[in-house]
This record gives structure tokens, sequence and C-alpha cells, in this order.
């Protein structure tokens, strides 16, 4: 299972130059909590950090910070975990386990943008395996009835 098949692909981020208030806004105009940061200019916005609501709220707004005076790279988490596409799911899912974050961003081949992966995802994707074995399990279990009883 990779990464690529199970991340999300609509991604919302950010220049690195912005200020910490545009970044407030964006999330709440996106309804996320979360932004990968990019060079300004860089088509492929390969990610050099990460932007959570929580950085902005310790950051900014519990050091009285003027929001407009800072950028984001002021606040952001710098050099963050970041998956490949073609990176298996287990081994991502272990490697946010031990670093214990919820979000990643993840990067094709060149090392561009190419979604994000969040552990809410992958619950989902591993309550559908189970769903699915459950389900065949059951089947199988009826089959084996049905062949006894009639």
């Amino acid at each position: 299972m990779k990464v690529g098949d199970y991340c999300k692909r609509a991604v919302v981020a950010i220049a690195s130059s912005a200020e910490a208030a545009a970044a407030a806004k964006l999330m709440r105009e996106e309804h996320v909590g979360f932004l990968i940061v990019y060079r300004e200019g860089d088509a492929l916005q390969k990610p050099v950090g990460v932007l959570t609501d929580r950085d902005l709220v310790l950051g900014v707004m519990a050091r009285d910070v003027d929001p407009h005076a800072v950028t984001v790279e002021d606040v952001m988490t710098r050099q963050p975990l970041i998956a490949t596409d073609g990176d298996e799911l287990s081994d991502m899912l272990q490697a946010m386990r031990l670093a214990g974050i919820r979000r990643v961003p993840v990067v094709d081949v060149r090392g561009a943008l190419a979604g994000i992966m969040a552990i809410d995802d992958a619950i989902d994707v591993v309550t559908g395996l189970m769903c699915d074995i459950a389900g065949s399990i059951k089947s199988e279990q009826r089959h084996e009835w049905r062949t006894r009883v009639g």
C-alpha cells in the first residue's frame, strides 16, 4: 500500500514570505488548521515547512506579536517529516507515530508537493480494510453453513 494511493491531493499551501495574518486568514477561508509552506517562486512548491493553527497561536497570539509584522517562515515548523507518494503507508504511519505528528506533506519523485496524508485518512483506510475482511469472513461463514445445511 503506497502513500500516493491514499493521500489527499487537495492541498492548501502558502509561501514562506507571506504574513502570519495572511496564513490565519487562509486557514479560516479553507477550513483547515495546517498549511504546507514553500519558498515563494518555487513552481514545484517543495515543502520547506508546515504551519499549524497552534503555531500561530503560540508563536504570534500568545506573545502579543503583530501578525502583520512576522512572516510564515518566522513561526513555521522547519524540516517537517515528508513522505513520498511511493513510500509504504505502514512505514509512513510508523514514522508519524514516532514523531508524534498527525499530518505530513507528500511529494512526488521531483520533490514537488503532491498531497497530504493525515492520520485520520490512514484510519479510514485501515477501517475500510477491516470491514472488507470482516465482510469476507462472514460471507465465507454463510457459504459454509449453506453447504452443510443444504
